[in-house]
Order: C-alpha cells, then sequence, then structure tokens
C-alpha cells in the first residue's frame, strides 16, 4: 500500500505560551490545548511526517517562524480531563474524548520571520487561509506551493519534498 502524500499545515501559537525557541529547545513538543472543532479536526487529519509552519500570533509582529513536523499522529488530549488545567472541558466524556493533541517535532527556525503583512502583500499566496478574514483557526491546512513559496521567502533550508 502506497504511503499517503505528505500534507501541509500552519500551527499558531502565542511565543508567550509556546515558541519556536521553545520547541527547539525541546525538540520534540506537544500541540495540545485546541479547543475548536474545526481545528481539531484538521489534527486529525495529520499524519506522521507532514510538515507545518510555526506561526507567532498575538505578537508585533505576527508571521512564520519556523518549521516543524508531525512526528505523533493526533490522539486524546489528557489536559480536557484536568480540573486544574487552563484546557480542562468537564462536558468531554473519557470514553469519547472531544479534544486531541498531536507531538511535532522542531524541523528549523527560519533565517527570518515571514510577517502576516509579507503573506498578504504576496500575490502567490492569496489563497491562504492564514491572510483571509475571519480564518483565524490555530491550526489548519496549507497548499504545498504557498507551503514553498513561504519557505523561499524566509530563506529556508528545508524543502517541502525533504526528510524532516
Amino acid at each position: 500500500m502506497a504511503k499517503p502524500a505528505r500534507q501541509y499545515w500552519l500551527m499558531k501559537s502565542e511565543p508567550d505560551v509556546y515558541s519556536i525557541d521553545t520547541l527547539a529547545k525541546e525538540r520534540i513538543g506537544t500541540w495540545e490545548g485546541v479547543r475548536n472543532f474545526q481545528a481539531r479536526n484538521f489534527m486529525r487529519a495529520m499524519r506522521l511526517d507532514d510538515l507545518a509552519l510555526f506561526y507567532h500570533s498575538s505578537c508585533t509582529p505576527p508571521g512564520v517562524v519556523g518549521v516543524m513536523r508531525v512526528c505523533k499522529e493526533a490522539y486524546a488530549d489528557p489536559t480536557q480531563f484536568d480540573p486544574k488545567s487552563e484546557y480542562y472541558d468537564e462536558k468531554s466524556p473519557k470514553a469519547a474524548p472531544r479534544w486531541d493533541r498531536v507531538e511535532v517535532e522542531f524541523v528549523e527556525k527560519l533565517p527570518r520571520i515571514v510577517t502576516l503583512e509579507e503573506l498578504k502583500a504576496d500575490a502567490a499566496l492569496a489563497e491562504m487561509l492564514v491572510i483571509r478574514r475571519g480564518q483565524r483557526l490555530s491550526v489548519q491546512p496549507v497548499d504545498k506551493k504557498d507551503f514553498a513559496r513561504v519557505l523561499k521567502l524566509a530563506g529556508a533550508k528545508t524543502k517541502p519534498t525533504s526528510k524532516a
């Protein structure tokens, strides 16, 4: 059976919550606390070795700062069951958990940030969800050509087809 084609993603985090530098130090991190059904469904669609753009949000300037690889596919996020966690969800049943998380592996901190303003100004990236109004999802798919374009703008070593 043929291996499914690699998929590409953009995953947002506020740098004071979880940053590219934190992931670089840890090497492998968990992407947890996602509490939006559409973003959760995108995480459930992620496959081992998919690549993701790491996007710093709610900061100045917001933008793409790194690349990571999915190293463990979606599984139940245990924070939903912990009453002490900010991600606790009292309505999530243990028998059928609502929320998942994935594990990601650091690939590269980009030589330079590709800001949201740059993304918006580049006509080649007009279809990226992150630049569309109302698309505030913390996890979203990215077209391979858009992924490659962002990496080129950043001067990245990583290529969409390279083994991370």
